[in-house]
């Protein structure tokens, strides 16, 4: 259970912040850090601070760690890539059924699997620029509480000039259950 709550916890995150006009929001709120009871300081317990403070030890273990270090990686992907800066984003792929939406923004890929049982090996998105397309984040990495699925061979996409979703090129994709990924156009190729 709190696997799965975390993957959708981590793509909810992802989709949040990346279709956002640059404002994202994130703090360690009461739901993850008072395992016990939450009481701030009033007259009652005579403004006690005891069950008010943060419980930061629990960043260092568990589910804790994982989304810690989840949200750092999404902060060090905005700061060095810029990707809330990059244009406005191109929604060309929402699969109801596979529950599968894709969308770029810039020279990113963004890919969505929503499904909480199914994981595709080769699921076909749509990419106007062809090239070669590099995974930078994937929420489905172990140091994320993952179940780390994706083998190294995958982490370097080339596009086929099949088109798909409307656009000329296309990538097949592996996509694990409940999971996101983001690519990163590192080489256009010129047909």
């Amino acid at each position: 259970m709190i696997f799965k709550a975390s993957s959708l916890l981590k793509i909810i995150k992802l989709i949040t912040f990346t279709t956002s006009g640059g404002a994202y929001l994130n703090f360690m709120g009461n739901e993850f850090a008072h395992p016990k009871r939450v009481e701030f300081p009033m007259s009652s317990n005579e403004y006690s601070f005891h069950l008010a403070c943060r419980q930061w030890e629990l960043l260092d273990k568990g589910v804790h760690k994982h989304i810690f270090n989840f949200d750092k990686d999404i902060m060090s992907l905005d700061e060095n890539e810029r990707v809330t800066s990059r244009g406005s984003l191109n929604v060309h792929h929402c699969d109801d059924t596979n529950m599968v939406i894709s969308f770029t923004r810039g020279p990113f890929l963004f890919v969505f699997n929503f499904n909480p049982e199914v994981p595709y090996q080769l699921y076909r998105v749509g990419v106007d620029e062809a090239g070669e397309y590099q995974l930078i984040l994937n929420t489905d990495e172990t140091k994320y509480g993952g179940r780390g699925e994706l083998k190294s061979s995958q982490y370097m996409k080339k596009t086929s000039d099949r088109r798909a979703d409307g656009c000329r090129n296309s990538l097949e994709l592996a996509l694990a259950s409940r999971s996101a990924q983001v690519y990163k156009l590192v080489r256009i190729l010129r047909i």
